[in-house]
């Protein structure tokens, strides 16, 4: 975001949003209907490929590992067999988690009722995918059913929800000095900001890594960016929590049950083949899986170019166009962009669609998606995002610090208090598509 610097007032030079007026339906009308169809056969055909892709790299670094010795190979340093060994067991648990991922986004397709249209074929394989990856699937399929609900709602939307000026303790807004939509605010404020935000690169360096690596687990058990209105110590594993129902509870409980037999599985495979064996070929595939479920995630739904709402400006569409498609990993070449795309199954690339109707298969994804973008593209709408990777969780990190306290319409403010985007105002629509809302599920018309 570029800005302009006067004798004591900085200005951003904003970029336009359009908020839409389309209809659900009327969007929902251009995807061609075979997208709609779902086939259990051809969706369990991605699970068997994944974990043999999975169980084939753990079977070729045992292979390379073993030919690493004096007798097979000669190296010049004795240190550079361990180098070696390292190497190849570090590339199998990046490659296997990229894979495991995109098993994790077969458990969500599931979650959807997507897999199959058949609920229980949906369920069963849902549950065990998302219990073998640590996933609570039902009680996470019931909070991430209200996340499609009310997406970048202030007050309803489940994760990933902007903190406000006042929830972080920042100085209050002064009209006088400052813009509420972040395009002006003089320097005195704007330093105020910086000082009580801070906006080192080594601290968002340190911050974004460590929520790539414990923020999965910390919104499950301590609802880390979750709703800052629900009660103090609301979390996944509660039955009795404010995120569900009382009919739901059983079913919580039924995945808590899941998470226990997990964790006793892993104890006893430790038991069987020794930590060092589990640690290597399960635990650190599993801790990528997390860390690329965080970074595709966050990446999809922060960015300073995408709207929050509150009360009369939210519709159900505007929620779902507040979500940016990424080509995960583009950012390193365009063989790891369509690598990164493949190995989990298009899931960063096909984000929006999935918002707008979370009922198409993954296979039928992208060109649904091509087809609401060609519709968006007519409104002057364009929702993709730079590529997902490292560099932009770190650029995102430093520039989406803050919302304001008021607005029916919000975007991020970065440490200066500035704000890259303004919306442009279109009329109101409001609509409904493929989701579940208090137990039923609501396809659109």
């Amino acid at each position: 975001m570029s800005t302009k610097r006067s004798s004591k007032v900085i200005e951003a030079a904003q970029q336009p949003v359009v908020i839409t007026d389309l209809t659900t339906k009327e969007l929902l009308s251009v995807i061609p209907p075979h997208c709609f169809e779902r086939s259990t056969l051809r969706s369990a055909s991605y699970v068997f490929m994944d974990f043999a892709i999975i169980i084939s790299l753990c079977k070729l670094a045992y292979v390379l590992d073993e030919f690493l010795t004096p007798e097979c190979i000669t190296l010049p340093r004795p240190y550079l067999y361990s180098a070696a060994s390292f190497s190849i067991w570090a590339l199998y648990s990046f490659i296997a988690g990229l894979f495991g991922f995109g098993l994790w986004g077969i458990g969500h397709e599931c979650g959807h009722h997507t897999f199959s249209a058949n609920k229980w074929i949906n369920d069963a394989f849902g549950f065990v995918i998302h219990t073998g990856l640590s996933v609570p699937y039902f009680s996470w399929r019931f909070s991430h059913a209200k996340h499609h609900a009310a997406t970048s709602h202030m007050t309803r939307e489940e994760v990933y929800v902007p903190r406000t000026r006042s929830q972080l303790g920042l100085p209050p807004l002064d009209p006088a000095k400052e813009d509420i939509g972040g395009a002006y605010i003089s320097e005195d404020v704007m330093h105020e900001l910086w000082d009580a935000i801070g906006d080192s690169p080594i601290g968002a360096m340190i911050n974004s890594f460590l929520y790539m690596v414990a923020g999965w687990p910390a919104y499950l058990f301590a609802n880390t960016g979750g709703q800052a209105h629900y009660p103090a110590g609301t979390h996944h594993f509660d039955p009795s929590a404010v995120i569900f129902r009382p009919d739901q509870r059983h079913w919580v409980i039924a995945s808590n049950v899941g998470i226990l037999v997990w964790l006793g599985l892993i104890i006893a495979s430790i038991s069987r083949w020794g930590f060092f064996e589990v640690f290597r070929c399960y635990l650190v595939p599993y801790l990528w899986v997390n860390h690329w479920l965080i970074l595709i995630t966050f990446l999809q739904h922060t960015d300073p170019m995408l709207p929050h709402y509150r009360g009369p400006e939210f519709t159900f569409l505007r929620g779902a166009l507040s979500t940016v498609d990424r080509n995960l990993l583009g950012d390193l070449g365009s063989f790891m962009g369509w690598f990164g795309a493949f190995a989990t199954h298009g899931v960063s690339e096909v984000h929006v669609l999935h918002h707008v109707c979370s009922r198409i298969p993954h296979y039928h994804a992208w060109e649904a998606a091509d087809a609401i973008r060609k519709r968006l593209a007519q409104d002057g709408i364009y929702l993709q995002g730079r590529p997902g990777g490292w560099a932009e969780m770190y650029r995102v990190f430093r520039e989406c610090k803050f919302v304001e306290d008021e607005g029916d319409i919000v975007f991020y403010k970065n440490a200066r208090g500035l704000a890259a985007a303004k919306a442009v105002f279109t009329d109101k629509a409001a609509s409904d598509s493929g989701i579940e809302i208090n137990g039923l599920e609501q396809d659109s018309e």
